[in-house]
């Protein structure tokens, strides 16, 4: 058996996190890229120096870390602004990215990387992986979990996920589809299947 890279997405608040803890549990390296995305915009970092000259310091706290939600806000409604940072941003999480696969492909047995990452199709590297899951939860559910989590009004809620590539059309491209509306144990005994037939099928 190879070491096998999948790729791991889902929308906001639809379980990616809890997902890719239960594949852990059953063995598996995680890469997870928003770990990386907020690593690499770090103060002094290269990153962080470009997204300061490209978006101002008013992006910055009082301890110069950059404050995802203003950038967020900056980019929402400016399909240029949100280019521009992907830009900056996208190379070095992607570089990041490879040195830890390389490191876990030569310091391991064959066995599964899960590279956990919540635009993993946005940004075209879906075709890297060798197979794609996609953590499904409907719409009004994610809705919910989003307010509760972030505290947001319905309108704010919806806002966000209207502005993200819909749960349904990833499901499209999937090869597996793990449902998070389900109870806990549910969607441990669907995350274990799959382990288990990604495991046998590479053996």
């Amino acid at each position: 058996m190879t070491m096998l890279l999948i790729g791991l997405t889902g929308g906001i608040a639809s379980g990616k996190t809890t997902v890719s803890n239960m594949f852990v549990k059953l063995g598996a390296h995680l890469i997870d890229a928003d770990v990386i995305a907020r690593d690499v915009v770090k103060p002094d970092k290269p990153a962080w120096k470009e997204i300061v000259s490209a978006f101002g310091e008013s992006v910055l706290d009082d301890k110069k870390e950059i404050i995802r939600e203003k950038l967020a806000a900056a980019i929402f409604n400016s399909p240029e602004k949100r280019k521009q940072l992907e830009a900056i941003t996208h190379p070095r999480i992607i570089e990041e990215e490879n040195r830890l696969i390389n490191e876990i492909r030569k310091n391991n047995k064959p066995g599964i990387i899960i590279l956990d990452a919540a635009l993993l199709i946005e940004a075209g590297h879906h075709n890297r992986v060798d197979k794609l899951i996609v953590v499904y939860l409907n719409k009004n559910t994610q809705i919910k979990r989003l307010r509760k989590r972030d505290s947001l009004s319905f309108a704010d809620a919806k806002k966000r996920l209207d502005s993200q590539m819909s749960l349904d059309e990833k499901v499209n491209l999937a090869n597996y589809v793990i449902d998070n509306g389900k109870s806990p144990d549910e969607v441990e005994k669907q995350v274990s299947q799959i382990y288990k037939k990604l495991i046998m099928e590479h053996r």
